[in-house]
């Protein structure tokens, strides 16, 4: 993503970005992810990106619809990964560029953690 526009967004913090793995044990589909924590997702991106949760839909691009940069990406990144208490990978960035695609790899991400045993 372009370095274009967004403050430093390293200092937002949003409560419901403050969520447990343990509200999710044993989810491991974009599906069934969807189903118990998408709005918190959601409310992680919005809280970083900066805008009203109304203004982001499934599909909408953080780049090119709502001017995110790559620091953003690293943020909802980092977020994702404490809110869910999971490691998710840099190199699934270029898949993370909307709501589907992040619901999909924070689900893989889970899927891996509990597959690991952790």
């Amino acid at each position: 993503m372009a370095e274009a526009g967004l403050p430093d967004v390293g200092t937002h913090k949003s409560a419901t970005c403050q969520g447990s793995f343990a509200s999710i044990v044993g989810m491991t589909t974009a599906n069934e992810l969807a189903a118990v924590d998408r709005a918190k997702i959601k409310d992680i991106v919005c809280d970083i990106l900066e805008i009203e949760p109304d203004e982001l839909t499934d599909t909408s691009l953080f780049k090119e619809e709502h001017d995110a940069d790559s620091m953003a990406a690293i943020e909802i990144l980092s977020q994702l990964e404490r809110a869910f208490g999971a490691d998710i990978d840099q190199a699934d960035l270029p898949r993370m560029v909307h709501l589907d695609g992040i619901v999909a790899v924070v689900a893989e991400a889970l899927a891996a953690r509990s597959a690991d045993g952790n």
